[in-house]
């Protein structure tokens, strides 16, 4: 399991250049013209974990497998997608597939970057497209809750979309749905408005370590725990070198760490992700779940057989799995544990599945 990110914006901020740099492709058209992405791009890609290395350095695994987030290019919009301008309804069906939206954000000046606005706002821009969804959303539940279709919904479903509904006319946070519903049951509204968000201000390269008046007026108006520093440009860049060239580039540019492994540490957290690990000689492989997950809901992430056939998980720490050096010595020193269905499940655990056939 890992997780699917939607790259939206307005034509022109920088999608198809971040999703290249972060899929390491250039499978997306980085042209300089509204719409030149037509149909989503989709990018799978590893997600990096030091932990794994030494999972398979202690286990001597044939293979290793990393967990896996997917980038998706969404087309650009433009005010009036809900009613099909642009490409309005294609962005918004393909937008309502993904797990988060990053929201991509142009934070910087070109004369040679053709803008669909007559300057540079980023505010602004991200309030068409927030209203564009919300328009979007106001007509998929005025459908959905009409008397002919209100007896396919229920009722859970339908109390969801009627607070969503006043939310929206009354233009109100839709965080009272985060509070007194579960993810999921907000998630099957198929909502887009309600979708978790990441904002992506895309800068130039002088702004990349402070920033400037562009990005500090959006993070004043939308605060900084999900609003990322990047430029797209030179994370393509970065992409292009070898591992060594790579470090050196980014010690030379004084940048700490890349754009992809930030987004993936804030999506983690704004998603509640964590990663358990399964180790041995054939693979060690990292896993991908929510928060708060049960063994059981764990051994069905592996395969469906183990959770019907769970008897118990073998359970190490990766700190004590790393200190004592593998599973033989984990289970001789005690720290090997045998939990049942219900245990949850904590980032970094090492799982062997004991099951029925």
């Amino acid at each position: 399991m890992g997780f699917k990110c939607g790259i939206v914006g307005l034509p022109n901020v920088g999608k198809s250049t971040l999703f290249n740099a972060l899929t390491n492709s250039n499978k997306a058209q980085a042209e300089n013209f509204p719409f030149c992405t037509i149909d989503p791009n989709i990018g799978i890609v590893l997600v990096p974990d030091e932990r794994l290395d030494r999972l398979i350095s202690i286990s001597n695994s044939k293979k290793k497998i990393n967990t896996t987030i997917s980038f998706v290019d969404i087309a650009g919009l433009v005010k009036g997608a809900s009613k099909g301008e642009g490409l309005g309804n294609k962005f918004l069906s393909h937008i309502r597939e993904v797990d988060a939206i990053i929201h991509m954000i142009r934070c910087f000046d070109s004369d040679n970057i053709q803008n669909v606005n007559p300057n540079v706002d980023p505010v602004r821009d991200l309030e068409i497209i927030e209203t564009e969804m919300k328009l979007a959303d106001l007509e998929s539940i005025q459908k959905r809750i009409d008397k002919k279709n209100k007896k396919n919904i229920s009722d859970e479903q339908l109390k969801i979309l009627e607070i969503a509904l006043n939310c929206i006319n009354e233009d109100k946070n839709m965080e009272i749905l985060e509070n007194n519903f579960s993810n999921r049951e907000i998630n099957q509204t198929g909502l887009l408005s309600i979708k978790p968000k990441l904002y992506v201000c895309n800068v130039d390269e002088k702004s990349i370590r402070n920033g400037n008046d562009y990005t500090k007026n959006f993070i004043k108006k939308y605060g900084e725990k999900y609003t990322i520093i990047i430029s797209a440009e030179i994370e393509n860049q970065i992409n292009r070198f070898e591992d060594d060239e790579k470090k050196n580039y980014m010690k030379m540019i004084n940048l700490k760490e890349t754009g992809l492994n930030i987004l993936i540490k804030k999506g983690y957290d704004l998603l509640q992700l964590e990663t358990f690990f399964t180790s041995g000689p054939e693979e060690s492989r990292a896993w991908t779940i929510p928060k708060n997950c049960t063994a059981l809901k764990a051994a069905g992430i592996i395969h469906t057989d183990f959770e019907k056939g769970f008897i118990k998980s073998e359970t190490v720490s990766y700190y004590d799995f790393v200190k004592n050096n593998g599973w033989a010595n984990s289970k001789t020193s005690g720290k090997m544990r045998l939990e049942g269905k219900d245990y949850i499940v904590k980032d970094g655990d090492v799982l062997n599945i004991r099951f029925n056939t």
